[in-house]
């Protein structure tokens, strides 16, 4: 199981898509996901440098979506600077980290629970933001 995720500053909320793999394709569909989201308002993406980040389709659809969208890369190796990998320490901490999964469902229900909890306290996952903001 893969999960897609970005954090929204303003509203403090946590946007998320389960997928089978991460690849172009499935981060594409993601990117739809926050499109429908954000689209009028606009947004500022700070994406990691996984490889299907820099897939020629992807930044296709950046080109074609930059009248309401900004990108930009982190350094290379700097997991320190992306404030998402703070909510994924926090899921691993009170969802996953040393438990047994039955099968996919039960991992599936823990993360919708974990999400939802961080959804439901906004001032939690502005704590994770502080450092950044």
């Amino acid at each position: 199981m893969k999960i897609f995720g970005a954090i929204e500053l303003w509203r403090t909320r946590f946007d998320y898509r389960q997928d089978t793999v991460f690849n172009a394709a499935t981060y594409l569909g993601f990117l739809e996901q926050l499109a429908r989201r954000y689209r009028r308002q606009g947004a500022i993406l700070i994406q990691d440098n996984a490889s299907y980040h820099k897939d020629a389709e992807v930044w296709a659809w950046f080109r074609s979506n930059r009248h309401w969208l900004e990108v930009h890369q982190l350094p290379p190796y700097s997991p320190e600077l992306n404030p998402t990998e703070r909510l994924w320490q926090h899921t691993r901490k009170n969802g996953t980290h040393n438990r047994f999964f039955a099968g996919v469902d039960a991992l599936l229900a823990t993360l919708t629970r974990v999400f939802g909890e961080m959804q439901s306290h906004p001032l939690l996952i502005r704590s994770y933001l502080a450092p950044f903001c």
